[in-house]
């Protein structure tokens, strides 16, 4: 893992997660949005611990879709409507997370964009450069161009991620007279 925990004592009496994380220079990030329990066809399980696997297994599939586990992962805010499902989801949480510990911040509010939404997950992560994706030796500065790409939801409920890549492009070919 390429990133430093930071811890001060604080975090460990309260739960499983980091005070604080570091991450090394020249890394790629990751972030989503707030990511609902919500299923393919849009129906939301009616317990919290139904809609914490759920939010947490899209967290997975984007780290996945970024070539990233959760040990990847920096920093989780986690939003949820109801004190009392602290508990159900944090089991969730504990199972889905294994040993990795990023830093944390849960917040209990008085409603989500939805009625039925019972938590949102927002996930920050950072992993080093592979091989693959370092820009070529020798090529121009100028032929370095990063790119975004976003993920929208035709429902408005879905996460939007964002990663950011080099892409390396060919040369721009001469024009001959």
């Amino acid at each position: 893992m390429t990133h430093k925990v930071h811890n001060i004592g604080v975090a460990a009496k309260i739960g499983l997660y980091s005070d604080a994380i570091e991450t090394a220079p020249n890394q790629r990030w990751l972030f989503t949005s707030g990511t609902p329990g919500m299923d393919a066809a849009g129906k939301l399980p009616a317990d919290i611990t139904g809609q914490a696997e759920l939010a947490w297994v899209h967290i997975l599939k984007m780290l996945d879709a970024a070539g990233m586990t959760v040990n990847d992962l920096v920093k989780i805010t986690q939003y949820v409507i109801r004190a009392e499902d602290i508990p159900a989801y944090a089991k969730v949480r504990a199972r889905m997370l294994g040993e990795a510990r990023p830093a944390s911040m849960l917040l209990v509010v008085a409603a989500l964009p939805w009625p039925q939404f019972l938590l949102e997950i927002e996930a920050v992560a950072a992993r080093q450069w592979s091989a693959s994706e370092v820009p070529v030796k020798g090529q121009a500065k100028s032929d370095r161009r990063l790119f975004a790409a976003a993920s929208f939801s035709s429902s408005g409920a879905g996460a939007m991620v964002y990663f950011f890549r080099p892409a390396i492009t060919a040369p721009k070919p001469m024009l001959s007279a």
